[in-house]
């Protein structure tokens, strides 16, 4: 009897073994593979998104820049080249939602300063105010690692231009008017090859958490 009972507890143990490594096999194999989506103009709010690029489907990349950052030095697109970087827009005065953003950023600039495929790039909305002393002092204020985060300055129409062509981030103050920008909370991800592959709401953490665990997943790449 007790050579018998040993015999099925052999066989259980052996077969729930079995059922295990069977349950783990089928959740992996049917368990959804993450995909970030690639952004095109036409997937995003009209608002966001300059009239003249509203129908493309297709494939959308951030253009060529040239900005001034916080330590007078000319940023372009070289600099993040083959890099996974957020992208957003402040000015250093906003009383709302500037402040909060910037926390945020603070804090995703903390958890990503020991990856060197990932950066920050903030440009201002107010580059007359914003110069490049301003944006100094405001780096500093902030705790900027200048090798991963810079803030940038520059031609007023140039900045607009890229946020609503490029990074399909901005709402302007009427619908007429380009230039008449008011800036909105996103936090933009653009990856190596300079597609937009999320927005975030920079004023909400649960949010950039999110944002770092995409990074993570493009780093993987």
């Amino acid at each position: 009897m007790t050579s018998r009972l040993k015999k099925y507890k052999t066989f259980i143990i052996t077969l729930s073994l079995i059922s295990v490594v069977c349950i783990a096999l089928f959740y992996f194999v049917l368990k959804p593979k993450k995909v970030l989506p690639v952004y095109t103009p036409s997937m995003v709010n009209p608002e966001l998104v300059d009239t003249t690029i509203q129908h493309i489907a297709n494939e959308h990349f951030i253009s060529d820049f040239s900005f001034t950052n916080q330590n007078g030095k000319k940023i372009t697109q070289n600099d993040y080249e083959g890099k996974i970087y957020v992208a957003d827009f402040f000015f250093t005065t906003c009383p709302t939602i500037c402040p909060i953003m910037a926390d945020n950023m603070v804090w995703l600039q903390e958890q990503i300063k020991n990856n060197p495929k990932v950066m920050l790039l903030s440009h201002s909305v107010t580059p007359d105010i914003d110069s490049v002393p301003v944006l100094k002092a405001y780096a500093e204020r902030k705790g900027v690692i200048d090798a991963k985060w810079n803030l940038v300055t520059g031609d007023k129409k140039d900045i607009y231009y890229i946020a609503r062509k490029s990074y399909l981030a901005v709402k302007t103050g009427k619908p007429e008017e380009m230039y008449d920008m008011v800036h909105t909370e996103n936090f933009v991800l653009v990856d190596q090859k300079r597609r937009v592959r999320g927005f975030y709401d920079g004023t909400k953490r649960e949010e950039v958490e999110k944002l770092l665990e995409d990074i993570k997943f493009l780093s993987q790449d």
